[in-house]
């Protein structure tokens, strides 16, 4: 009987990304569109949105353990997202790199159109297609919405529109949205933003890891 080899790939000729849950359907989708095959990811718990704090720690553990199992090229999905720089300090530690920007309403707007808007968007509630389809489960029941409806004022009193940045065409999410900016007393507003600058940063992560590769 032969020796049985063992086929799995070599994670030091793999890029692996390290990514927020709430856009792993998105890194997936840029990796078909750009055909980087060679690109793995692993996601953090989505519901880190809410919990920045989590974030650095988790990500520091998460790189030491991808380095431990052979990867050489890592790259962070995420923005700052909240972490006050803690995120950054962690990529200093380990050499590796993450997303531009302050979070993912800032990259998926592209950073130029996102400064234009920033100001002027103070007041807006910035939804996803990720959060149109888990708007459910991310706040109408943690937040108790569907015990306590008088709650929207509570929560939502300080905004004044609803912006949906969507990354697809897809009119389910459109209704979740304008569902959504009616049931919160906001005024609604639709912006195309496909993955904005999610490409660009995932080309070039693949691009500094070929680098390496050749060096």
């Amino acid at each position: 009987m032969g020796i049985k080899q063992n086929t799995k790939p070599d994670p030091a000729n793999k890029l692996l990304v390290i990514g927020c849950g709430m856009i792993a359907r998105e890194v997936l989708a840029v990796k078909q569109q750009l055909g980087l095959d060679h690109l793995e990811l692993t996601c953090l718990p989505a519901d880190f949105h809410f919990r920045p704090d989590r974030i650095a720690p988790a990500m520091d553990k998460a790189i030491e353990e991808a380095k431990a199992e052979g990867y050489k090229h890592i790259y962070v999905g995420y923005a700052d997202c909240g972490t006050g720089g803690l995120l950054d300090n962690v990529c200093e530690k380990h050499g590796v790199e993450r997303i531009a920007g302050p979070h993912c309403f800032a990259f998926y707007q592209g950073a130029a159109a996102y400064a234009e808007v920033a100001d002027a968007d103070m007041m807006s509630f910035y939804m996803t297609d990720f959060l149109c389809r888990q708007f459910e489960s991310f706040f109408i029941k943690p937040l108790g919405l569907d015990r306590h409806p008088e709650l929207v004022k509570d929560y939502f009193g300080n905004y004044e529109k609803l912006i949906y940045l969507a990354q697809t065409d897809d009119p389910a999410l459109d209704k979740v949205a304008e569902d959504a900016a009616r049931m919160l007393g906001l005024a609604y507003e639709r912006r195309a933003t496909g993955y904005g600058d999610l490409p660009e940063a995932l080309a070039k992560a693949a691009a500094a890891e070929a680098n390496l590769k050749g060096a």
